[in-house]
Order: structure tokens, then C-alpha cells, then sequence
């Protein structure tokens, strides 16, 4: 295509830099920061410009688990961007919101080159905690030129005093047994397709150079628990868990098309962001109307390919957010994917890694190098916040399209999804709506249920009966009448 026919604010993804560290001795290891820093400069080199490492207007950095103020301002100053305004998003904002809000600036001429970039080094942490050492960072204070905030993670106390606590294994449990019932799928067939799943995305992780686990896992591996895949929340393994002990980072080197023609940057290298949307409205687990549905992922993942101009059909990568299964296969069904596809091109958190609030990102340099690579296609990745609360979509391509484009669907899917009322917990008859058993180390803690009360209020009720916990993990517990006596959950 001839570039001069594209408009020269349209925003295009030049340059990708991932850097992967599994260096045991903590010593030699690298920190968070390093490892940003090397990302933003192999992202420079990558777009066969680096001269725009020195023009960036603006670096976007989600917030890790690392402690610095700043990490953008420290990456700035090591690539010799002193100029750049830096942005820190605190967890809870969508990844996908600091890309589509860098390419929104692009697309309106507020600035021609930004760049997006995060990481983590928990690997070098772990590593330092086993062998009884230290694994100091870099001590920086200083603040962000902005700070972006979410509202509040929504966890009601209902929740966590009965018994799901803080983690989100549990909630995503709860989620996928609700799911489970409305696909019709018996308790056992259930875990089955989820091992399936993941035992698919672990060979497609042996294929990507930069997974963490680049070996196949048996779907009964995956399946079944075991000494080194303990169960977390039935019918959740370790391996169906995102596996954040990772040292990885990821830049997004973005520029205008106009820009990257001046500078001489190949086409081949440009991959075009044609679309990004997110939902933002936030309802805690007890107050979603059908705990199965995930309206945001509907209208946000529909509405990104409208304004892409393509359809479900001619999506020819696939990178489903994959903290938990039904991250997956909620987002795929919502927007009319089939389970059967190849639904990630990274191979997945449990596998291809998922550093805490950086994955997206891994995932997008992922899908620009194939995109690359063949030449032609279009790829969607899906972004998820909190317990399934938030939703995000960006949906990239080697062909411009008509531009980029952005929607925020937070208030037409308030208007889809209100909340409902959740209350104290009462003794009479329930309705189970979703459920599952909480474990620690081998050892089932309880079973919890989130329940429809008589006076149609929701609440979260939970059992240690052993009985109550074995017909939980084997039979269809969800949509069953029970009852609450003595503040505890009974199945009759």
C-alpha cells in the first residue's frame, strides 16, 4: 500500500521489545526497571528508528508489584526521553486503556510518539526469598506527571467473611461453576474441556520464544491435583492459575503513520491499532445479575469490531485474557467465538507467563510479531481487571482500515447490568447460583456458595461439612434449592 494514501495522524505500532530473565542468583539478576529499560530500547531498535526513544512525548507504565513512584520517569532518563510526560496507572485501570489512550492522542494530533511499557522481576524476588537473601530495587520517590486511579475493587464483606476471602481464585471459581450450568456441561465433562483447553494452550506456549514454560502439560496433568499442581479452588489447579513468578517486561513503541514515513520505518514494520474499547462499570460478584454473563465483554468486545470493520470471522489470531478459564471462554462465547479455536498466540498466563498487571502488553508484542510475520491479518486481545470486572479489547491489523477507533461502553452496560441487592446472610431456604470449594495447601477449607435468599437478595453462604463439600465437587450444585440453618450451608 502506498503510505502517502493513509492519513498521517493514523496511529501505528512500530516497535516491540521483550526481554525475559531467568538468572537464579538474585545478585545478577536485574530489576523490574532494568528490565523495562531494555524493553523500551530493543523496542526502539525493533522499529529501526531508535531515534524516537529521544522524541517520546509521553511513557505509560501500569503500576507492578515493585515499588518505585515512577518507573516511567527512571526509563525516561536512561533512554535519554527527559522530556516525556510520564504516566503511572495504578492496578485496576485496563492495560488496554493506556494504549488506546495513547493512540486516541496520536489519531488527534495531541502527539506523534508514545510509548507503553511495564514489567516485572518476581522470579529474582522468589529466588532471593529461597536463599535467605536480599533483592533490593532502586530507591525512587519522585511522582508521575499523572496518576491514574480506578474506583475501588469491589469485594463486599459478605464475600469475603463467607469464606472467599481476598484472592480472586475463589470468585473465578464461583463464575466458572455458573458458567459450567448454563453450557449444560456435567461437573466432570466441565473439567475435563478445561484441561483440554490448557493443555492446547500449553503447546502453543512451547512455539513462542518468550513463554516462560516452553513444554507441552498433559490435559490430566493439568486436570488433576498433585503434589505440584495443588487445588486452589475447586475445580481449579495451580495450573489453571495465572503464574506471576515471572521476570518479564514489554514496550509498545507507537508513532504516527506521518511520522514513521519521514523517518523512513519500513511498512511492513507498521501494525495499525484499528480499534480499542473498555467497560468500566464495576459490580461485585454477589451483585451480577447472571454470575455466567459478562455483558461487558459483549458490548465492548462487539463494538471493537465494529469500529474495526471486521467480524468474529475474520479474526485470524486470537489472545483471550487467560488469568483463569472462564476469562477465556466467557469472552470467547459473549462475542461468538467458538471454544474450539486457538484462543491465544502467547500460550497463556499459566504457561507463557503472566507478570501482575503487564501481561497485555506481553500479549500485544506477541501478536504485532505474528501479525509481522505473515504480513496480512487482523488479531484481537482481550483485557480483564479485577475479578472479571472490568473489560478491554484492542483489535490490531497489518491494513490501516478507516483509523482507529475508541469506545467507552461503561454506561450502556450499567444500563444492561444493574445491581443487585445483596444482604446478610439468613437462616431459611436458598438458591444456589454459583459455587465451590476453598482449599489451602490439600486441604478442602469449605465449600461457599453465592445464593438467591427468599426475599430475592443475594448473599454468599458456606459450609465445612465434609458431605456438603464432596457433593459440591461432584455433582451439579448450581440452580439447586438449599437452605441455610444456623448461619451454614445445608443440601437436602
Amino acid at each position: 500500500m502506498d503510505t502517502s494514501m493513509i492519513d498521517p495522524r493514523t496511529p501505528v505500532l512500530v516497535g516491540v521489545g521483550v526481554v525475559q530473565q531467568k538468572e537464579k542468583d538474585p545478585a545478577r539478576a536485574e530489576e523490574a526497571v532494568a528490565l523495562m529499560t531494555r524493553a523500551a530500547r530493543l523496542a526502539g531498535e525493533d522499529s529501526g528508528a531508535p531515534a524516537l526513544l529521544a522524541a517520546l512525548e509521553r511513557i505509560a507504565v501500569p503500576q507492578g508489584l515493585w515499588s518505585y513512584s515512577d518507573a516511567a520517569r527512571m526509563v525516561a532518563r536512561a533512554i535519554g526521553a527527559e522530556q516525556a510526560r510520564t504516566i503511572c496507572a495504578q492496578v485496576g485501570i485496563l492495560q488496554q486503556s493506556l494504549m488506546s489512550a495513547a493512540c486516541s492522542r496520536i489519531a488527534a494530533g495531541e502527539s506523534r510518539v508514545e510509548m507503553v511499557l511495564g514489567g516485572e522481576a518476581r522470579f529474582r524476588q522468589l529466588q532471593a526469598q529461597i536463599a535467605g537473601q536480599q533483592a533490593p530495587e532502586t530507591a525512587f520517590t519522585e511522582a508521575p506527571d499523572e496518576l491514574l486511579k480506578p474506583d475501588a475493587e469491589l469485594v463486599l464483606d459478605a464475600e469475603v467473611s463467607g469464606g472467599l476471602g481476598y484472592m480472586p481464585v475463589g470468585y473465578y471459581a464461583i463464575i466458572e461453576s455458573a458458567f459450567r450450568q448454563s453450557m449444560g456441561w456435567g461437573v466432570e465433562e466441565h473439567r475435563d474441556r478445561m484441561a483440554a483447553l490448557y493443555e492446547r494452550f500449553s503447546e502453543i506456549a512451547v512455539q513462542n520464544p518468550d513463554a516462560w514454560k516452553r513444554e507441552r502439560v498433559a490435559a490430566e496433568q493439568i486436570r488433576n491435583p498433585s503434589a505440584k499442581n495443588r487445588m486452589l479452588a475447586f475445580p481449579y489447579t495451580k495450573l489453571h492459575n495465572t503464574s506471576w513468578n515471572v521476570d518479564q517486561a514489554a514496550a509498545l513503541l507507537f508513532c504516527s503513520a506521518g511520522l514513521a514515513s519521514e523517518l523512513g520505518i519500513p511498512r511492513e514494520r507498521w501494525v495499525f491499532p484499528r480499534a480499542g474499547t473498555e467497560s468500566n462499570h464495576m459490580l461485585a460478584l454477589s451483585q451480577r445479575p447472571e454470575l455466567h454473563r459478562c455483558p461487558g465483554a459483549q458490548l465492548a468486545g462487539r463494538r471493537a469490531l465494529a469500529l474495526a470493520g471486521v467480524g468474529v470471522d475474520e479474526l485470524d489470531l486470537l489472545e483471550m485474557y487467560s488469568c483463569f478459564p472462564i476469562a477465556v471462554e466467557s469472552y470467547a462465547t459473549e462475542i461468538g467465538i467458538p471454544l474450539d479455536r486457538d484462543l491465544t498466540v502467547t500460550g497463556g498466563m499459566p504457561f507463557a507467563g503472566g507478570p501482575l498487571n503487564n501481561y497485555v502488553l506481553q500479549a500485544t508484542a506477541r501478536m504485532a510479531t505474528l501479525l509481522r510475520e505473515r504480513g496480512q491479518g487482523t488479531g484481537l486481545v482481550t483485557s480483564v481487571s479485577g475479578y472479571l470486572t472490568k473489560q478491554g479489547f484492542g483489535v490490531w491489523s497489518m491494513a490501516p482500515g478507516e483509523g482507529f477507533g475508541f469506545a467507552d461502553v461503561t454506561e450502556e452496560v450499567a444500563a444492561l447490568a444493574p445491581a443487585r441487592s445483596v444482604s446478610a446472610l439468613v437462616d431459611g431456604p436458598v438458591t444456589i447460583r454459583g459455587c465451590t470449594v476453598m482449599y489451602h495447601e490439600d486441604h478442602a477449607l469449605c465449600a461457599v456458595a453465592v445464593v438467591d435468599q427468599a426475599d430475592g437478595s443475594r448473599s454468599v453462604a458456606s459450609s465445612q461439612d465434609a458431605a456438603v463439600i464432596a457433593r459440591v465437587e461432584s455433582s451439579e450444585c448450581c440452580g439447586l434449592g438449599a437452605r441455610v440453618e444456623g448461619g451454614k450451608l445445608r443440601l437436602d
